[in-house]
C-alpha cells in the first residue's frame, strides 16, 4: 500500500510541477569556479556538480579576459611560466572533465569565456556574424534574430557557449543540407595559442585566423579546446524563417524500419522511444514560410525551471525506488507506473511547446508554428532573479536534485535497424527493465550528418541520447544496471557508434582514436602545429586522443558501476549486493554487472 501510495504522489508532483512550471522563473545557477581569495586557489566543476570520475579539479588561479587583446597576455604569460591551461565557459555543461588544466592538480590556469560574449560584426546581405567564443547559443540566437537571420540547426539546450558547443560538436537533428552540427556553418574562427618563443610583439602567444578553404579550420571546428582558445566565430546564417512542428505518437511494431526514411523525409524531426511502453513518438517538424501564422514557441518542460520541492521530492522518490527494488524483491514495477503516468502527462501538454494564441491554455493543439529563433532550442530554467532555490533548474547541484548518467552514441544510419532490433530482443527478456530510462525522456534519436571537422562524425548516423539514474554513492548499483551496459557496449563496439564529446561515461570512448582514422591523425597534427608542447591537453583529453600512454579506464573495486572500466572481475561490480560480472544476454561479447539472484538470497539468509 505504501508503494502505491508513492506512484500516486510523485504523479501528483508531476502534475503540479508542469503546471506550476508555466508561472514561475528560475534561481540563475552557481559559478562553475569557485575560488578561495579573489582569483587564485580555485574550484572547478562543470553545471551538474560532478564528474564521470567523481574527482574534483583544482587551479592556481582564473583569468576572465573582457577581449582579445586581454586573452592574448593571458595566454602569453601562461606560455612563458609553461602552465597548463584550460577554458571555463559560463555554464559549462559538458559531462566529461574537458575544464579541468592538465599539468599537477592545483597548478593550472582556467581562462573563463564569460566576458567574451560580444557580437562584432553582422552583414545581413552575405548572413554573416561574427561573435565572441563565449557568447550562450541563447545570446546568439537572439542577436541574429534581430538582423533577420537565423542559425539553421543547434543543440536543444540553449545553455552553452559558441565555443563550448562547436569545442565539443553539439548538433540538433537533420539529413539535409550541411547537417545539424553547428561547426558546419562555421566559416570562420580566431584562435589565440601558445608560443615556445617569443614572437615580435613579445608575447609568447598568437592569434591565429582561419577561414574557409584553410585545412586547418577543420581542426579548429571541433577541437576538445586542446589547440588554444577561441576568441572570434564567424558563422553562414539563413534569413529568419519558421516552423512547424507536430509530435506524432505511433506504437513500437517494426519502427525500426521507418528510421531512415523519417530521416529522409524531415528537415528537423527527431524520434523518442519509449521502450517498455512499446509507443513512439515522431517529431514531423519542417520548415515553412516565415508569413504562415504562428507565433509558438519551444518551452521545453525538461529545460524549465522547478519548484525545489518538486524536485528534491521526484528524486527522492526515485531513490526510494532503486533502494526498494534493488535490495528487497527485484521489482520495478514502481519506475514503470512512474514513467507511464509521467509520459502520458508530458505529451498531452505538448512536450513544452507553446502555441501562445491567445487561450488561457500554453498549449491548445498541433501543428506548433513559430519562428526558428523560438523553435530550435529551450533553457528557461537559466533565466530569472535570486529567489533563495525556491526554483532552479532541476540539476542544479546546491539541491537534492536531479543525478543521472548520460549515453550518447551515434550510430551509423546502416546499422540502425539491426541496434534496435537488438535492443527490443533485450528489452522482451524482461519489459519492465528499461523503465527507468523512460523517466528520463526515453531514447531520444537525432539525424545527423557526416562531417567535415576531423573529429566530427565519421558517417550519416543516428544519435542516441539515453539518460539514467546515477546513484549518490558510487558503489551502489542500479536497478537492471546489466541491460543499460549492454546497450552501451553494443552500441560502442558491435555497431561502431561513436560518442558524443560533450556527454558520455568514460567507457564511451574507448576505441575513439581507432574509429577516427585519417583524420585522427590529421587532428594530432594540427595540435601538434598549434600546442606543441601540449599546454591546453590534459590527461582526459590525451586518453581520448589516444596520446601519451593516457588510459580512459580505470580498473578498482566498483568501477563498472560508474562507467570508469567494463567489468572483467566481480569485484568491478558489487559482489557483496549480489551483483557479478557476466556475458551480456543478447550481445554475449559484453561483460555486464548482473544480479545474480541465488548468490545474494544465500548472502541475505547468512
Amino acid at each position: 500500500m505504501k508503494t502505491n501510495l508513492s506512484h500516486h504522489h510523485l504523479l501528483l508532483t508531476l502534475t503540479l510541477s508542469t503546471l506550476l512550471s508555466t508561472l514561475i522563473h528560475a534561481t540563475p545557477p552557481p559559478p562553475t569556479v569557485t575560488c578561495n581569495a579573489g582569483d587564485v586557489n580555485c574550484t572547478v566543476t562543470n553545471g551538474y556538480g560532478i564528474y564521470p570520475d567523481r574527482t574534483t579539479c583544482k587551479a592556481a588561479s582564473v583569468a576572465r579576459p573582457a577581449d582579445e587583446s586581454e586573452l592574448l597576455s593571458v595566454v602569453s604569460d601562461a606560455s612563458q611560466k609553461k602552465q597548463h591551461m584550460k577554458v571555463v565557459t559560463v555554464h559549462s555543461h559538458s559531462i566529461p572533465k574537458l575544464s579541468c588544466p592538465g599539468g599537477l592538480d592545483g597548478e593550472g590556469l582556467v581562462i573563463s569565456t564569460e566576458n567574451l560574449n560580444s557580437v562584432m560584426n553582422v552583414d545581413p546581405l552575405r548572413g554573416r556574424m561574427t561573435v565572441g567564443g563565449g557568447i550562450t547559443l541563447r545570446g546568439l540566437i537572439d542577436a541574429a534574430a534581430e538582423n533577420g537571420l537565423a542559425l539553421p540547426h543547434s543543440p536543444y539546450w540553449e545553455g552553452m557557449t559558441l565555443g563550448g558547443l562547436i569545442g565539443t560538436g553539439s548538433h540538433g537533428s537533420s539529413l539535409s543540407g550541411k547537417g545539424p552540427a553547428v561547426h558546419e556553418y562555421v566559416v570562420g574562427v580566431r584562435l589565440v595559442v601558445p608560443s615556445t618563443s617569443a614572437g615580435g610583439d613579445g608575447k609568447y602567444a598568437r592569434v591565429v585566423e582561419l577561414v574557409e578553404g584553410n585545412e586547418e579550420l577543420l581542426a579548429a571546428k571541433v577541437s576538445l579546446g586542446v589547440l588554444g582558445v577561441i576568441s572570434q566565430v564567424t558563422l553562414q546564417l539563413e534569413p529568419m524563417f519558421k516552423r512547424s512542428i507536430t509530435n506524432r505518437v505511433e506504437g513500437d511494431d517494426g519502427f525500426e524500419n521507418q528510421i531512415a526514411a523519417f530521416g529522409s523525409m524531415t528537415e528537423f524531426g527527431d524520434i523518442t522511444w519509449y521502450p517498455s511502453q512499446g509507443r513512439v513518438v515522431f517529431r514531423d517538424d519542417f520548415r515553412v514560410p516565415i508569413t504562415t501564422k504562428g507565433i509558438g514557441l519551444n518551452d521545453f518542460t525538461g529545460f524549465r525551471a522547478q519548484p525545489r520541492l518538486i524536485i528534491e521530492g521526484i528524486r527522492t522518490t526515485g531513490t526510494h525506488c532503486e533502494s526498494l527494488t534493488t535490495y528487497t524483491t527485484h521489482n520495478p514495477s514502481g519506475k514503470c507506473v512512474l514513467s507511464t503516468g509521467q509520459v502520458t502527462i508530458l505529451l498531452e501538454s505538448g512536450l513544452g511547446l507553446k502555441n501562445r494564441d491567445g487561450s488561457l491554455l500554453e498549449f491548445t493543439g498541433y501543428p506548433v508554428i513559430g519562428n526558428q529563433s523560438d523553435m530550435q532550442t529551450s533553457g528557461s530554467c537559466l533565466n530569472g532573479k535570486d529567489d533563495l532555490l525556491l526554483t532552479t533548474c532541476g540539476w542544479d547541484r546546491r539541491i537534492h536534485g536531479l543525478r543521472y548518467h548520460q549515453t550518447t552514441v551515434s550510430i551509423p544510419l546502416t546499422n540502425i535497424t539491426s541496434f534496435i532490433s537488438d535492443v527490443k530482443k533485450l528489452r522482451d527478456i524482461n519489459r519492465d527493465s528499461l523503465c527507468g530510462v523512460e523517466l528520463y525522456s526515453g531514447f531520444l534519436m537525432r539525424f545527423i550528418k557526416a562531417s567535415t571537422a576531423y573529429l566530427g562524425k565519421t558517417a550519416d548516423s543516428v544519435d542516441i541520447d539515453i539518460t539514467y539514474y546515477r546513484s549518490n554513492d558510487p558503489l551502489d548499483p542500479r536497478l537492471d544496471e546489466d541491460v543499460l551496459e549492454e546497450i552501451e557496449q553494443m552500441a560502442l563496439f558491435k555497431y561502431k557508434g561513436m560518442p558524443h564529446l560533450g556527454k558520455n561515461r568514460n567507457v564511451g570512448f574507448v576505441g575513439m582514436r581507432e574509429k577516427l582514422g585519417a583524420k585522427g591523425d590529421l587532428f594530432v597534427k594540427a595540435m601538434e602545429k598549434y600546442d606543441p608542447e601540449g599546454l591546453f591537453s590534459s590527461d582526459w583529453t590525451d586518453a581520448v586522443l589516444g596520446l601519451r600512454g593516457k588510459a580512459l579506464t580505470v580498473e578498482k573495486k566498483g568501477c563498472a558501476l560508474e562507467g570508469l572500466c567494463i567489468c572483467s572481475r566481480d569485484e568491478h561490480c558489487a559482489p557483496e549486493k549480489g551483483y557479478l560480472c557476466r556475458p551480456g544476454m543478447v550481445y554475449t561479447e559484453s561483460r555486464v554487472c548482473r544480479r545474480e539472484d541465488d548468490g545474494l538470497l544465500k548472502m541475505e539468509v547468512l
